[in-house]
């Protein structure tokens, strides 16, 4: 049988999509990139704000159109899964398996009972045996799953869990393979990787884990992203300082400057930790490049905050800026988008 993948949200997300592929793969199926070919669809959702809930819905439906043609089966997982099962179940039941992140351990078992074959040479999401799909020079490393912040804005803890670190030797087998299939450029990912080993070393151990991974012959570049200021240590930045394979580059979500806001989003930096941080990089990397993610109309943000985060932005002048309107998420699991709501009135 053809099988055929979407995959929306994030690259964390696309990880997990390779390793389904990779099972389907294992398993003997055929995977096709064009969706009238395609007797299974897989689609791995995103559920993180409204924008991306409305996306995965008109996705869904798109997907669901082909089932009058080819398809026999449509399957979909992941982060909208996680929040809104039951909700979907009812609002899409053209689809005939809905997925939840927390019963990834028995996807192969659920997708076997559905379409009735017995193959089993692979039950599990393996990071080993995943399909790459982003081509012959670069792919990403996950190293850890969820997050353990807990920032008031965003719905990540309440969808992934807590943050759960892989251990260091696992990543490096997985690395030393993309390396061996090719891969020239590896991008280090997590929700947050500058708190990589904490939960499982006791302290930070990004910086020790890039260190290794310099070692490994083949990968011309390495760059990580998502580095959060609180946890940019002085090693860490000596690590990519030294290190001519590490990009020199930081991605640094602040979200904001004024001290106010980030209270209340429950951010662990403050104002003048974050100029330091920016300070100390800038200093000893001088050709660094900083990138940096903001949220506007944060509940409580008055015109005295906005013109504070204007002005560090005007001042600070960083290479590259992503700026988002705050998106109200609710922590329950009823699904509120336009389609859904709509969908079967």
């Amino acid at each position: 049988m053809n099988v055929g993948f979407v995959s929306l949200g994030c690259t964390k997300n696309l990880v997990v999509t390779e390793e389904v592929i990779g099972m389907f793969k294992q398993n003997g199926f055929n995977i096709v990139n064009d969706e009238t070919k395609a007797d299974i669809i897989v689609i791995n959702t995103c559920g993180f704000i409204e924008s991306a809930k409305q996306e995965a819905i008109d996705t869904i439906l798109e997907m669901a159109e082909y089932k009058k043609k080819k398809c026999k089966y449509l399957i979909v997982i992941g982060c909208l899964v996680q929040r809104y099962k039951k909700d979907l179940e009812k609002l899409i039941p053209e689809v005939d398996l809905f997925v939840s992140i927390t019963e990834y351990d028995k996807l192969w078992e659920q997708i076997n009972n559905l379409i009735g074959e017995k193959s089993s040479n692979v039950c599990k999401l393996d990071f080993l045996n995943r399909v790459i799909t982003t081509g012959n020079n670069y792919a990403y490393l996950k190293i850890a799953e969820g997050c353990s912040n807990n920032c008031t804005y965003c719905a990540i803890p309440y969808i992934q869990g807590k943050y759960i670190s892989r251990k260091k030797e696992d990543i490096l087998e997985e690395a030393r393979k993309l390396a061996q299939k090719g891969i020239k450029e590896l991008i280090v990912i997590a929700q947050d990787t500058t708190k990589y080993g904490i939960d499982i070393y006791g302290k930070p151990a990004l910086a020790e884990l890039l260190d290794e991974l310099c070692k490994i012959d083949g990968f011309k570049w390495i760059r990580f992203l998502y580095s959060y200021p609180e946890t940019i240590t002085d090693e860490l930045i000596e690590v990519v300082k030294k290190n001519d394979k590490i990009c020199k580059y930081f991605d640094m979500p602040i979200q904001h400057i004024s001290n106010k806001v980030l209270k209340r989003m429950n951010r662990k930096s403050d104002k003048e930790s974050i100029e330091n941080v920016i300070k100390k990089i800038r200093k000893e990397i001088p050709n660094v490049i900083l990138r940096t993610t903001l949220i506007v109309g944060f509940p409580g943000e008055t015109q005295e905050d906005f013109d504070e985060l204007y002005n560090f932005v005007k001042t600070t002048k960083f290479d590259k800026l992503g700026t988002f309107m705050y998106s109200k998420e609710d922590r329950n699991s009823s699904c509120k988008t336009k389609r859904a709501d709509t969908l079967y009135d």
